[in-house]
């Protein structure tokens, strides 16, 4: 009964994502739900897929991807610099549920229909084709990138102050099977000796 009433420590996380990244985006759901169940200190930060690979050599399809990703994530960035870190996990929830539950892919529909939503400013959704907040969104995700320790795509998250690529899921873990996963996310980020597991990805299941 004692140990009931000793209050359990609140584990810092921070998730960098990008909007338009369903993997991401299960990721972040994940998340949402350990918060619900667990004492954690959820944190979201802006990295950019359209960054990590603007000089790349990418297949068509892949290029017109990271091409069109930039609006996301530049209204990410304007509305973090003029609005606050707060302002990003509803955003995201709004981006989010357009592009990946509703699978609408007209972004700039998208963004005036979440900054709507959310009471924000209109004006916002200009910087979706500006590069007024570029630095801003370079330097969050470049914070991502030296969280993992080398360039690595989306999603990262750091668990206690260390950072890996991952974990990558094909669907969202709900209640017990959500914790189960954190709990083995924050002992693999605390074993100084572990450097990566990966296995083949399943279909993709996005809610």
């Amino acid at each position: 009964m004692e140990d009931e009433l000793v209050p359990r420590a609140v584990i810092p996380v921070v998730l960098y994502f990008d909007a338009a990244c369903p993997f991401a985006w299960v990721t972040s759901r994940w998340l949402l739900e350990v918060e619900r169940l667990h004492p954690i200190d959820l944190r979201f930060q802006i990295m950019s897929l359209s960054v990590l690979n603007e000089h790349r050599e990418l297949e068509p399809w892949y290029r017109e991807f990271n091409d069109r990703a930039w609006g996301p994530a530049r209204v990410c960035a304007a509305a973090e610099a003029l609005h606050g870190n707060t302002v990003l996990r509803e955003l995201y929830t709004a981006l989010g549920s357009r592009i990946h539950v509703e699978r609408n892919k007209d972004y700039d529909a998208v963004i005036t229909a979440s900054l709507d939503e959310l009471g924000l400013p209109a004006s916002l959704a200009k910087a979706a084709h500006s590069d007024a907040f570029d630095a801003a969104l370079r330097a969050s995700h470049q914070a991502g990138q030296e969280a993992v320790g080398e360039e690595a795509g989306t999603p990262v998250v750091t668990v206690d102050g260390v950072g890996f690529f991952g974990p990558v899921l094909t669907s969202i873990p709900k209640g017990e099977e959500a914790i189960r996963l954190f709990q083995a996310t924050r002992t693999l980020a605390g074993t100084g000796a572990f450097a990566e597991l990966k296995r083949g990805r399943g279909a993709l299941e996005v809610h």
